[in-house]
């Protein structure tokens, strides 16, 4: 079963990039903040559950941009798709602050909290003009506007006062596009804690300007106090990828934080075999499993043909599945794209030693991008959009 609103292929992928990119330079910057609904013409571009599952990518979606606009007209679309990569960095280099949030998920589900609000929220009756139109959109189609999650996190951080960790949770259940540090971080954000002491306060005022006078709820709150929580950790450096072996025999895994290996590995590259891994317990939602299993199916076609071997879709990703299959494959390295901090990560940092009992290496391998712009995540946003320039023109130009 495929998603309506959001086909998983590449094809659909580069279809939609085309359509959108005209519209990327200040078209975009004068229309991204206005939802006009669900079922309205937008001026977002609607990819973010591409590139989240890398069937685009950061760098040809900014490549085909800058190809038809300057990097003055399309900045703030630009920027909008660096801060994918610059929460991805951020988190990389402080992977405590994704385990302290499952941590105090954790906590918060068990605590005593009025049940009834938090069900409330999440089905859309807490009674709020909007916020309760938002959830339901949500749940029914797996999306949000940006602007619209900044609202939805606010109301529900400081209106109805329900732990963030736990709202983080409802859009991780059910954004086709949610990734652990996109979503982590953003929530932390409006809550005041990744900028320390900055907060983002939702109002009638502005959500009535930006949703053309649908919704201009009442009650809100009237002032944002920012949480508070222990020290984060410093950044620490970003674990070293492992030396791959090009020329030798290798089975590629690929996972659904990065399904595009075409991009990644070279067509001459020594595949032998390919497994596509689309492993439900690795996903949050059956929104994200949807589109992953369809991803997947597309996926395992366009690596066979790029790498001329054998293919296959695996509901999975255990290492008796892996060791069988490298073993079929008469190879003993695995090859995969790295998985950024989040679920994939953990998993494939389980099995790595599981498969290395088996004499069998499990080699990720980043991408230029992510090596060239993830390091200069250490601090604020500002700073990193300072170096977009000319991390630009080393990352477009090789």
């Amino acid at each position: 079963m495929t998603d309506p609103v959001f086909p998983a292929s590449r094809r659909d992928a580069l279809g939609r990039l085309a359509q959108f990119v005209p519209r990327a330079g200040r078209q975009y910057a004068a229309g991204r903040n206005t939802d006009p609904g669900p079922s309205e013409p937008s001026a977002v571009s609607r990819l973010s559950p591409y590139v989240r599952h890398r069937l685009l990518t950061e760098q040809e979606i900014v490549g085909a941009v800058l190809d038809q606009h300057s990097l003055a007209a399309a900045e703030k679309y630009v920027q909008e798709v660096l801060w994918r990569t610059y929460w991805k960095g951020w988190l990389e280099m402080r992977p405590a602050v994704w385990t302290r949030f499952l941590e105090e998920r954790d906590r918060q589900r068990d605590a005593p909290y009025d049940t009834s609000l938090i069900t409330a929220a999440e089905n859309g009756r807490a009674g709020i003009e909007g916020f309760d139109d938002w959830a339901r959109e949500l749940v029914e189609t797996g999306y949000l506007h940006n602007h619209v999650r900044m609202w939805f996190a606010s109301i529900w951080i400081f209106t109805l006062r329900l732990p963030w960790t736990l709202g983080a949770d409802f859009f991780l259940r059910h954004l086709v596009d949610a990734d652990a540090a996109s979503n982590t971080l953003s929530w932390r954000w409006v809550a005041g804690l990744q900028t320390v002491g900055k907060t983002y306060l939702a109002t009638a005022d502005n959500i009535a300007r930006y949703t053309n006078g649908r919704f201009a709820p009442a009650g809100l709150a009237r002032e944002a106090m920012a949480l508070t929580e222990a020290p984060v950790e410093p950044a620490r450096a970003l674990p070293e990828p492992a030396p791959h072996a090009a020329r030798r025999p290798a089975m590629l895994l690929v996972t659904h934080e990065d399904m595009h290996p075409e991009s990644v590995f070279p067509g001459d590259a020594t595949i032998d075999a390919a497994i596509i891994a689309a492993d439900a317990d690795l996903l949050w939602g059956d929104t994200a499993r949807r589109f992953v299993q369809a991803a997947a199916a597309d996926t395992a076609s366009r690596a066979g043909a790029h790498f001329s071997c054998t293919t296959e879709v695996s509901q999975r990703l255990d290492a008796g599945t892996l060791v069988a299959a490298a073993r079929a494959a008469g190879v003993g390295q695995i090859v995969t794209s790295y998985a950024p901090v989040g679920p994939v990560a953990d998993h494939l940092a389980h099995l790595a030693p599981l498969l290395a009992n088996e004499g069998i290496a499990l080699i990720q391998v980043r991408r230029a991008w992510d090596g060239r712009f993830w390091p200069h995540a250490k601090k604020g946003f500002f700073a990193f959009r300072e170096r977009i320039p000319a991390l630009l023109r080393a990352s477009l130009s090789s």
